[in-house]
């Protein structure tokens, strides 16, 4: 895979830890100071100059102020979801055209402005434009990181262990940066987590200018025209992998905003305790990728089935959530979502690339911007949905609910049960679903193509001839490839 594969997995790790380490800062900041904007001012050593609790005034601390700041944050921490949900069909045509290395560039550096410029937000509307500004590189990064990865390793089980690999970094993203960031927040300010951060998206975009630079264009003439993005979700086997990568992740958005308040309600957690809720769960994840590649690469015909076990898993585990009565307890479930989750996305992911090259065109811009809008619609309802759910029916009903959802959708997932007998056309083209030919030169072709094809093996002719015959056929069959790329 060349530099490019390692490259890419970094890359994901630096961009899950720039999007949430910032959350505990963000929920800090938010909530204090842009709630009531004339007392929030920078102080010296880069801290938030906060009144004293004697100053605050009354209405800062009434029911309607706090759910006004809950909805506030909500709105904040959603719209990078929002935006990168808008943004992922764009950004997967555009992969498709121009390569995966440009787009990569172009998130990281947004990434790169949105981070610095959380570190110099003074109010809420900055914080949002540069939350928003990380939907919109993430949704050309980690698609183009994840895509990249796929067309470097074509072959299983090299692929899966590849994106195994990459969920791993990703997982270590979202499960340590919160922690991270709170503890840099708590002793060296605000500022300090975004601009470590910044300087990671920096070195991240210098790395990949060293080591695989953007001067694709030759490169990018001999790739096929790929898949357009509304023909990939029309696909009956994509869109059931696409709705059990959003069921799955649904646990995990819902639960990230509104545990910390249920730990504290419910058990009298300490501020650290809920700061380390999810960094136990890192391992069981590594653990379950592990587990997926290794069971992959032995039994690749059960795919779908290692997926409907995560999804029983998570259901199961998001139902024993609000039966915990003390931090020992929540996170044995928290680490069965997360086992559970890594169950899904090392199986289904390859199976997205999979399904690409048996009924598509092998680029995968589009197929992984799919993957992306699936998480993002999980993470755009968590934080803005959760909330409202658990204030009006409970948390132990928001928890059954997910549970019951990953349960009942397991059984889906015997829909992909054939997806490994499928095989590649002999043409990238023809193999569009149901799709007729375009105009005289795509039915001549086809008919030539069937002609050739009952004449593959001559009766009569030696073995010697057989074997010559077939290598002419298919010399003169990759060259009209060729040419239908070019008319596309």
């Amino acid at each position: 895979g060349g530099p490019a594969g390692p490259l890419s997995q970094a890359h994901l790790a630096a961009s899950r830890i720039s999007n949430a380490p910032g959350e505990p800062v963000l929920e800090a900041v938010a909530c204090r100071a842009p709630c009531y904007f004339p007392s929030a001012a920078p102080a010296s050593h880069g801290h938030w100059a906060l009144p004293a609790p004697a100053a605050t005034p009354p209405f800062l601390t009434s029911p309607k102020h706090l759910c006004m700041c809950d909805v506030q944050i909500g709105v904040l921490f959603a719209s990078k979801a929002i935006l990168q949900l808008l943004v992922n069909p764009l950004s997967g045509t555009f992969i498709d055209r121009v390569g995966y290395d440009v787009p990569l560039l172009i998130g990281l550096a947004v990434m790169f402005l949105s981070t610095a410029t959380f570190a110099f937000a003074e109010n809420y509307a900055t914080l949002f434009a540069a939350r928003s500004l990380q939907g919109l590189g993430s949704a050309f990064a980690d698609t183009a990181g994840i895509a990249m990865i796929a067309d470097r390793y074509a072959e299983e089980p090299a692929r899966s262990r590849a994106l195994g690999t990459a969920l791993a970094f990703i997982s270590f993203g979202s499960l340590a940066a919160p922690p991270f960031g709170g503890v840099l927040y708590q002793f060296a300010g605000k500022r300090v987590p975004f601009l470590v951060l910044a300087c990671v998206c920096l070195l991240d975009g210098l790395l990949l200018l060293a080591l695989v630079p953007p001067c694709a264009g030759g490169a990018r003439a001999n790739m096929p025209v790929g898949t357009p993005i509304h023909r990939l979700m029309a696909d009956p086997y994509i869109a059931v992998v696409a709705g059990a990568l959003t069921t799955c992740n649904i646990p995990l958005a819902f639960l990230e905003p509104t545990i910390a308040n249920w730990m504290k309600e419910s058990m009298g957690a300490t501020e650290w305790e809920m700061g380390l809720t999810w960094l136990p769960a890192f391992f069981p994840h590594v653990l379950g990728v592990y587990v997926t590649v290794r069971l992959a690469a032995k039994y690749p015909h059960l795919q779908w089935f290692y997926g409907a076990l995560g999804m029983a898993v998570i259901g199961a585990s998001s139902c024993v959530v609000p039966a915990c009565r003390n931090f020992g307890q929540v996170v044995v479930p928290l680490c069965g979502i997360c086992f559970g989750i890594a169950l899904v996305d090392t199986a289904l992911l390859p199976t997205l690339a999979f399904l690409v090259d048996v009924r598509h065109v092998s680029v995968y811009g589009s197929i992984y911007a799919i993957a992306d809008i699936s998480y993002s619609v999980a993470y755009a309802l968590g934080p803005i949905v959760a909330g409202q759910i658990v204030h009006t029916m409970g948390f132990v009903q928001l928890n059954l609910g997910m549970g019951l959802a990953n349960v009942l959708y397991a059984p889906v997932l015997l829909f992909l049960k054939n997806v490994c007998q499928m095989k590649p056309s002999h043409s990238e083209r023809n193999i569009l679903l149901e799709e007729a030919p375009k105009g005289l030169y795509d039915t001549i072709k086809m008919e030539e193509r069937k002609g050739k094809g009952k004449s593959l093996h001559p009766v009569g002719e030696t073995e010697e001839n057989n074997v010559d015959s077939y290598h002419r056929d298919l010399a003169g069959a990759s060259e009209e490839d060729c040419s239908d790329y070019e008319y596309s």
